[in-house]
């Protein structure tokens, strides 16, 4: 990952806004520490943070053509790019040995349509010179993020970034660009070009799960996801999304240090770093934390060399006010569940690793939050998951990627691979549904089960495959939600919270917890030009769920539903 700046069609002198593109830019340096560039063309600037995992000796940003004729800045990884160089018909010549100069020489073969050819994890500013064109994109699913920003003093001038820092000052109206959408300065108009046919909630599957399928998909999912040349590890929580990546990975591994030559696999890079013998696992928690504990027993049957850091309540309280800075959200959810994972991302940082693997989008496509029991039928059961998939990049992406960043570490989320989702989101959500007795997720669970895949060697222990859910932020243990809404009735008092609306009129906070990180917010991030970007997770009190969003909160936490592990597995 890396971090993006630009401004198209400035309206006054821009060599003389540079030093202050310059300023901008650098708000967004901890994505990108390793190296910095800029590029000018007419009236038009772009600036680009490095964060170097592919390519590391060459790939320094912008990238320009022969010709100078297009220029292009990339937040993101390309895991096509070789297939794709492979299918270009003019002869190429490639300057770099990085996934992204791909999408320069598509653009210039079949121009915006390159974007859907991408498979990965994406935003990008290009600037085509000869036809004064700039085009903007962002991946299917916003595990990247991309902000688009414009000023009422220059309303033809248009401003991007990788977050809002950086245009909070110079602009009066800022969106989050929109997943699966292409900006394109031609027309002036942002289109849609991720368009799956799950995409309409209208469409309800009817397909089988096919356990096989599911299973493969996943493995090259996550096999795509080790191109690497620098260290690289995997984010485990103990819980089941995080393990089934880790333990897939380790196997992965295992297969490319067994071939000299690497996999042969036409759709995914082989290139992997090799620094370390063994998949380096991370765990957080408070002492003592189901997490911990969890983790460790999986590291241990996986074999991982895994690293433990604990964190004490009063550390991760004094984070808070870094987080929403480094969040650029007030969402409750977010910042409960980011807080130790910020804290996690800085020491692997510090261990000089620079990549890691994560669990999110599982709970999302699969039905795996806890109040997903609570769905009164299959087809309100599917409408929700793709509202959920839909969102996640105003929630869980958001998370993993602005905490991981703000040490200069790229989170990698194989779960929300574009095939893999194409798989289990036209699954029959009847089959999905947790009822007569199934655990939430069970096809996934099943799916790793030495009864489906008759492997000798399981790919986790029963207890871990069968595991239930515990939201991130509860399963580091309970007392960091509970210390949080603590300091939040010391630090917001009734009648401030009875006069939020007067305060707040649109999307006036409901809780304590929710009025202080919306105060905190405000201090980092004032007006209402900030606050349109921001989305906030609202339970689906239809279905009965409280105010409270943590999963200890929900019914089915603690309900008295089978968890004999052998009914499960025979459901």
């Amino acid at each position: 990952m890396c971090g993006i700046f630009a401004v198209f069609n400035y309206p006054s002198d821009i060599n003389a806004f540079r030093r202050r593109a310059l300023l901008l830019s650098k708000r967004i340096r901890h994505r990108g520490p390793n190296w910095s560039g800029c590029e000018i063309s007419g009236n038009n600037i772009i600036c680009h943070e490095r964060l170097a995992i592919v390519g590391v000796d060459s790939g320094a940003q912008p990238l320009i053509n022969d010709d100078k004729s297009i220029i292009l800045s990339v937040n993101g990884e390309i895991y096509n790019h070789k297939i794709l160089r492979k299918q270009l018909k003019n002869d190429t010549q490639f300057k770099t040995r990085s996934d992204c100069e791909i999408i320069l020489h598509l653009y210039a073969e079949i121009g915006i349509d390159a974007v859907k050819r991408l498979d990965g994890m994406f935003s990008f500013v290009l600037l085509d010179t000869n036809k004064n064109r700039f085009i903007a994109a962002r991946d299917p699913i916003g595990i990247t993020t991309l902000y688009q920003g414009w000023s009422s003093s220059s309303p033809d001038t248009v401003y991007f970034s990788s977050e809002l820092k950086a245009l909070q000052d110079d602009c009066d109206k800022i969106i989050s660009f929109p997943p699966g959408h292409i900006y394109d300065s031609l027309t002036g108009e942002t289109t849609r070009y991720y368009q799956p046919i799950w995409w309409d909630s209208e469409y309800i599957p009817t397909t089988p799960t096919d356990y096989t399928l599911l299973r493969k998909t996943l493995e090259l999912a996550v096999r795509k996801r080790l191109m690497s040349d620098v260290p690289f590890g995997v984010l485990l929580s103990g819980g089941l999304d995080s393990s089934l990546i880790a333990a897939i990975a380790t196997r992965e591994a295992a297969k490319l240090a067994a071939s000299e030559d690497g996999i042969e696999d036409n759709e995914v890079d082989e290139r992997v770093v090799t620094t370390w013998t063994k998949i380096h696992s991370f765990s957080i928690g408070l002492p003592g934390s189901p997490d911990l504990i969890a983790a460790r027993s999986v590291a241990e049957f996986l074999g991982t060399d895994h690293h433990e850091y604990t964190f004490t309540i009063q550390e991760g309280l004094d984070a808070i006010l870094d987080v929403i800075h480094h969040l650029e959200t007030y969402d409750v959810t977010t910042i409960r569940a980011s807080t130790p994972m910020y804290l996690l991302s800085r020491k692997i940082s510090g261990m000089g690793v620079k990549m890691v693997l994560s669990g999110e989008g599982s709970d999302e496509m699969l039905g795996g939050y806890l109040y997903f029991h609570n769905a009164p039928s299959a087809i309100d059961f599917h409408k929700e998951t793709v509202s959920r998939v839909k969102n996640l990049h105003t929630s869980d992406c958001l998370r993993a990627n602005k905490s991981t960043m703000a040490w200069g570490l790229e989170a990698r989320v194989p779960f929300l691979d574009k095939d893999f989702l194409d798989v289990v989101m036209t699954i029959d959500p009847e089959e999905k549904m947790s009822k007569e007795g199934k655990m939430e997720k069970h096809i996934l669970r099943k799916a790793f089960d030495v009864s489906t895949t008759g492997d000798t060697h399981p790919y986790l222990p029963d207890s871990i495959l069968w595991r239930q859910k515990e939201q991130f932020s509860d399963g580091v243990g309970y007392s960091w939600i509970d210390s949080l809404r603590d300091i939040s009735e010391k630090s917001v008092t009734d009648e401030q919270l009875a006069n939020a609306f007067k305060r707040w009129s649109k999307d006036t906070p409901q809780t304590k917890e929710a009025y202080w990180y919306r105060d905190q917010f405000e201090s980092l991030f004032p007006g209402d030009h900030c606050t349109e970007s921001v989305v906030r997770w609202i339970p689906r009190k239809d279905w009965g769920c409280p105010e409270d969003p943590s999963g200890r909160a929900q019914n089915a936490h603690n309900s008295s539903y089978s968890k004999d592990v052998s009914s499960i597995q025979a459901s």
